[in-house]
């Protein structure tokens, strides 16, 4: 089903809001603030502080990790009333390693509009500063806290070739990027922190380089990790296993059997043959 975004019927609004430096606001922002008739906030606190500095006053409602599920239908509540709702978190751009998906998803298969405004977000500018490959890219968001589960999160990245972005706070980064270099080895990284603040920060280099020096840092960190440079090779693995490992990343038995003829330097016709031939064995 298809919506227009500007049909002026009742909207949720996805703001964003800067992630340090307040002359990062748009003017669209702004307006959108002024015209909505009610904020759902991550903390009513930070934001109130932002609306201070515009000279706005709202009606705000938190919305945060613990109580998201029970504002569903005070959200509906106030489209079905046809007002204009926000959403923001305290930095950045909602639904993105903030609250606000149950949200807009919940909005969304109740029939509504929910649009969202480009703004600021912190893992772009981590990305194009980096100096490391932008396309194509993996943004991760946060790693779990508890080592052993950052371990086993970070073993099933191991073979990806994208470039990983990751968001991290200052007191596990020593933590992280040790774990990092036991599981991924010694690539290239670039850690920025305070982005578009006075002592934004950016370190480039190996995990090594970076360990290096003591890591006594503060403020928002973005990580950035180099893909997986190591050429694949598949001798371990049966041609039948080999192409189950791409039909069980999505593509069809068909798209997979043409793949692993590529990688092999096979006829797809003999690909395909010993493929069936082994799925018989079975």
């Amino acid at each position: 089903m298809s919506q227009k975004s500007y049909d002026e019927s009742p909207t949720l609004y996805l703001i964003p809001t800067p992630i340090g430096n307040m002359e990062d606001l748009t003017y669209r922002t702004v307006e959108v603030l002024k015209m909505v008739d009610v904020l759902f906030c991550e903390d009513t606190r930070e934001t109130g502080l932002l609306l201070n500095y515009l000279g706005i006053k709202k009606k705000l409602i938190a919305n945060h990790e613990y109580n998201e599920e029970k504002n569903h239908e005070k959200v509906i509540q106030y489209l079905e009333e046809g007002k204009m709702v926000g959403l923001v978190s305290d930095r950045g751009t909602p639904v993105i390693s903030d609250p606000g998906y149950e949200l807009a998803r919940y909005v969304i298969e109740k029939g509504y509009n929910v649009v969202a405004l480009p703004g600021a977000t912190a893992l772009i500018p981590a990305l194009i500063t980096s100096s490391l490959a932008p396309m194509p890219f993996l943004f991760y968001g946060f790693l779990n806290s508890k080592k052993s589960k950052k371990e086993q999160e970070l073993e099933q990245l191991k073979q990806e070739t994208s470039t990983m972005i990751f968001y991290e706070a200052p007191h596990r980064i020593q933590e992280t990027l040790e774990i990092m270099r036991k599981i991924f080895g010694d690539r290239k990284i670039s850690l920025a922190r305070e982005l578009t603040k006075k002592y934004e920060e950016i370190y480039r280099g190996t995990i090594t380089e970076i360990l290096s020096n003591p890591l006594e840092l503060k403020g928002e960190m973005v990580l950035v990790v180099e893909g997986n440079k190591e050429k694949k090779t598949f001798t371990n693995l049966s041609l039948k296993e080999h192409v189950e490992l791409y039909m069980e990343d999505g593509l069809s038995k068909m798209d997979a059997i043409k793949k692993v003829a590529k990688e092999r330097n096979m006829k797809k016709s003999e690909v395909y043959d010993i493929y069936l031939s082994e799925e018989e064995e079975k």
